[in-house]
């Protein structure tokens, strides 16, 4: 007897350490855990693969996933935690944080199965954006950069061979690939601009280095893109429709949909449009780093992540940890590049061989080497500067200077809010 008791103990003991199921009393306790994201096909399909190789591995565990429109996300969750229902793993982009925190939406990763040492070694970075008053609040399974897309066909029509490489050539190249007709109306764009993309973020954290400026300072606390530098990025970026007229914001639509169609010769994205862009038939196009200026080159990064929520308790926190951890396993993240196009969250899955010389992801990956991820207090209102200081300049005529120091005012005002009442 004694002998049995402890080969059983021996075998328990085995389960619970290697993770493979819950134990309740000597049996594997059922346990059903939510998982919530916004709706993305990608994602989607990667969330569902991921989660069958989990319930495979963890029999004890079932997974609900459960996605929801972007633009209803973050209010449908804000109302279910809030409620005690909802997801127990939940989503989120790294700059909604102080509002999921202030809200009360997730809870600190604990760091018995967490620890900061290994998050610290093992990840980029820019994930310590996740860590406020000595507690990490989310991990992320994969993170982006930018690079700059090119149709390969307008790009030889225009005899171009390749993309450009400077700031300068980035313009040059955009006049001679934009089209229009006898009136003056695009035909196609040299440059597809979209303020509300991924170009408020190349303008805060790349163009503005790029002219010997920063965005903010240090600590995150003080608007300083109204400088000499923001003003001399701003007119870059609005010249493209202001003065060079080889780009208009808003192009059929957004930028992604210009050149998904053709209709565009140069974008900036992220990686997770990759997918798109190969399944649109006839689009032949390629992928660069972004372009430089002054022998500098500089990009911006960004991630989503994945916390637990505030109702997650007892033995569906449990459920809700091991989840998480293999949702930042080395598996699930190489998983994650080849379903999603997002990159690896840690150096030793994303900047292998493969991965850094790969046609499509190489560009994205070679670009964490120079990234910025900008440490946001409230994106949707830093972000709704970028877009209004450009159309103060396109479409009222204002100085750049002007409408920058008229939005970082503004800004400053909702940043210090928001650090006050932290």
């Amino acid at each position: 007897m004694e002998g049995y008791m402890k080969k059983w103990l021996k075998s328990a003991l085995a389960l619970a350490v290697g993770g493979t199921s819950l134990l309740w009393s000597g049996m594997v306790q059922a346990v059903e855990i939510e998982y919530w994201q916004y709706t993305y096909a990608s994602r989607v399909e990667a969330i569902d693969k991921l989660i069958q190789n989990f319930e495979a591995a963890n029999p004890g565990v079932t997974v609900k996933h459960t996605p929801f429109p972007y633009a209803d996300y973050r209010k449908k969750v804000a109302i279910a935690v809030s409620a005690g229902d909802g997801p127990d793993v939940v989503q989120l982009y790294y700059g909604w944080l102080h509002d999921y925190r202030e809200g009360g939406l997730i809870q600190p990763l604990s760091s018995s199965a967490f620890p900061h040492a290994a998050i610290e070694e093992n990840f980029f970075p820019m994930v310590s954006t996740m860590k406020v008053d000595g507690e990490y609040w989310g991990l992320p399974t994969a993170v982006r950069s930018l690079a700059l897309f090119w149709n390969k066909d307008m790009f030889a029509e225009a005899g171009l061979s390749g993309p450009p490489e400077t700031l300068d050539e980035m313009v040059d190249y955009a006049k001679k690939l934009t089209k229009k007709d006898a009136n003056g109306n695009y035909l196609s764009v040299g440059f597809a601009v979209d303020t509300d993309g991924q170009d408020h973020h190349w303008w805060r954290e790349v163009l503005i280095r790029l002219y010997g400026g920063q965005p903010y300072s240090d600590d995150g606390e003080k608007v300083i893109y109204q400088s000499d530098a923001g003003a001399k990025a701003l007119k870059y970026l609005t010249d493209f429709e202001a003065t060079h007229k080889v780009g208009a914001n808003g192009f059929m639509n957004r930028g992604q949909d210009a050149f998904a169609a053709g209709k565009a010769g140069m974008v900036l994205d992220g990686s997770f449009r990759i997918s798109k862009f190969v399944k649109q038939e006839g689009l032949n196009f390629a992928i660069s780093e972004l372009p430089g200026h002054n022998g500098k080159r500089y990009n911006f990064s960004s991630y989503w992540v994945n916390g637990i929520s505030s109702k997650a308790d007892g033995e569906k926190k449990a459920a809700a940890e091991k989840f998480l951890q293999y949702l930042t396993s080395d598996e699930a993240m190489q998983l994650w590049l080849d379903t999603v196009g997002e990159l690896p969250a840690k150096p030793a899955v994303a900047l292998v061989d493969d991965n850094k010389t790969h046609t499509l992801y190489g560009p994205f990956i070679r670009g964490l080497s120079y990234d910025n991820a900008t440490a946001f207090v409230s994106e949707k209102p830093q972000r709704q500067a970028l877009i209004d200081a450009y159309d103060m300049v396109v479409l009222q005529g204002a100085d750049p200077a002007a409408a920058l120091a008229k939005v970082a005012k503004d800004e400053q005002e909702a940043v210090s809010y928001t650090h006050l009442r932290a």
